[in-house]
């Protein structure tokens, strides 16, 4: 065994939403924490995505911590939909105010992690040389933090500047005067876009897969709202939690096949107008069951499009068609489709012309060839299962989780994996997590996971391990439930489709925010079943 220089209760992989809380939570309960993060700073996600628009999609009053009465009712939010900038003050604020960074080691990659069957403890070590032995690894990686990039060749043959909309710059990128390319509508993209195009001189965006995008109608917070939210955050809070995505939104009780035309249109467009990512999804209760539903809403959503661009054209290239409505995610903008009204502003539609690669001066599709100043890559990620298998991760008689997780993840809960026994991965697949107000989803994770660790310490317990059985049974029952949707009929990161050679798996749990609190708190109550615990 390797000579180990420092040993605590609990390492803890990454310094964002799940990390930062992780930390206070297992700090608060007596267990000596270490967190490695990759950034020089908290912030995770919101730390890395720094590309112009960078905002949330969930209302920033919902998307904050509830753990803390008094943190609530101090921290000002100036938006809406907080952009970047603000939501990475809000994170700092929590780690100064809660001096969270003493147990922080910055610029450090948490390159393996070991279970040692003999002592049960986990052996995590760094790419600066760090090793350290803890009983507890829990790995808050985030469903969206390794950046996937076009899968074409000849990138490293560009000879202008590129950027990931994941890896942007500190500081920014100013591209006056510049032709400039974006690669990819997905969300990083319709909220790049839009501002790189009142700096650009001219604009060229290729776009695969057209997306689903509402508008956010958003802006500065109304001042009586704020004070009724704090008023009653305790009910608002816990209205999230018993929601469907983790947002409350009240509960449909027609089908949108059961109503008049007139109806249902009237119910779209009051939908569309709160400028809220669920509350379009949640107009009806079949929308995401039955096709011929949800093509009312894919056509409503289509008829917003061509309301906004003016050439009819361009209109047609940008309406999302081809998959159901909702079952890619869809995205929040401000001005994305008028962007496209800007005579500077060029949409290539990679349905009809394919992507060959990318050139010293440019990119190059079946049509011709495209010059460029700069390229912007809003290529998405290697969501849910990237940043855990970026880690050589080894559990029990050598088994890595890149092989048990070979033909796609198996987790018992999203939160365990049998095999390896005191791993946790929060909001990792098999649980709501991008489906979900991920700070909703990443308390419950947390809180859960303090809780079993108390339980072990009161029964005398050093190990706590998954089942096969529950895991298979899990697994099975999140894969049933997401084929009783739309959702597999889409070729969304869901299912790992935007990566080739990624097993072909839906991942995260469809069934709810709601439903899946109340299978954990069961598997709690009842002494943790589907787990052994030696």
């Amino acid at each position: 065994m390797d000579s180990v220089a420092e040993e605590v209760d609990a390492v803890v992989v990454g310094a964002g939403f799940a990390g930062l809380y992780a930390l206070y939570k297992l700090r608060g309960q007596g267990l000596s924490v270490k967190v490695f993060e990759a950034a020089d700073d908290v912030g995770g996600t919101w730390y890395w995505n720094k590309y112009p628009g960078a905002r949330c999609d969930v209302e920033s009053m919902h998307y904050s911590y509830s753990f803390d009465p008094a943190l609530e009712q101090e921290w000002e939010w100036t938006e809406k939909y907080a952009g970047q900038p603000e939501i990475l003050s809000y994170l700092r604020h929590v780690a100064d105010r809660y001096d969270l960074r003493k147990d922080v080691v910055f610029e450090t990659r948490v390159t393996r992690a070991s279970f040692d069957e003999g002592t049960a403890r986990w052996h995590v070590r760094t790419d600066r040389g760090h090793v350290v032995s803890a009983r507890y690894c829990v790995m808050a990686v985030g469903c969206l933090s390794v950046p996937k990039f076009p899968e074409v060749p000849g990138l490293e043959a560009f000879t202008g500047p590129w950027y990931h909309t994941g890896t942007w710059p500190e500081g920014g990128v100013d591209f006056t005067g510049q032709r400039v390319g974006v690669i990819g509508t997905g969300s990083s993209g319709i909220q790049a876009i839009p501002l790189i195009a009142e700096q650009a001189a001219e604009l060229t965006v290729f776009q695969r897969t057209p997306n689903f995008s509402f508008a956010a109608f958003n802006g500065p917070l109304d001042p009586d709202r704020v004070a009724d939210v704090k008023a009653n955050y305790r009910e608002v809070r816990e209205a999230d939690r018993n929601s469907i995505f983790g947002i409350a939104v009240e509960w449909p009780t027609k089908s949108a096949l059961e109503v008049s035309e007139s109806e249902r249109r009237a119910v779209y467009q009051e939908r569309w107008n709160r400028g809220h990512l669920n509350g379009l999804v949640q107009s009806f209760t079949d929308l995401i069951f039955v096709e011929e539903a949800n093509e009312t809403a894919a056509e409503f959503v289509r008829e917003q499009v061509r309301g906004k661009v003016d050439d009819p054209e361009t209109a047609r290239k940008l309406e999302p068609r081809g998959y159901p409505f909702s079952t890619k995610r869809p995205c929040l903008d401000t001005g994305y489709y008028e962007t496209y009204n800007r005579e500077h502003v060029h949409l290539v539609d990679l349905r009809e012309e394919d992507l060959v690669e990318i050139t010293a001066t440019g990119v190059r599709t079946t049509a011709g060839e495209y010059e460029f100043d700069s390229l912007v890559l809003a290529t998405g990620f290697d969501a849910m299962t990237g940043a855990f298998l970026a880690v050589d991760i080894t559990g029990r008689n050598g088994l890595s989780l890149r092989e048990k997780w070979h033909d796609g993840p198996v987790t018992y809960l999203g939160l365990a994996v049998s095999g390896f026994p005191n791993l946790f991965t929060v909001t990792g697949p098999g649980s709501p997590s991008v489906l979900s107000n991920m700070v909703v989803s990443i308390e419950q994770h947390v809180d859960w996971i303090g809780d079993l660790v108390e339980h072990m310490a009161r029964n005398g317990h050093a190990a706590v391990e998954a089942t096969e059985t529950a895991e298979k049974e899990w697994t099975e029952h999140v894969r049933e439930v997401s084929e009783a949707t739309l959702f597999p009929r889409a070729d969304s990161y869901y299912l790992g489709a935007n990566v080739t050679g990624k097993p072909r798996v839906f991942m995260p749990y469809v069934g709810g925010v709601a439903p899946y609190r109340q299978k954990c708190d069961s598997v709690a109550e009842s002494g943790y079943s589907g787990f052994d615990l030696r």
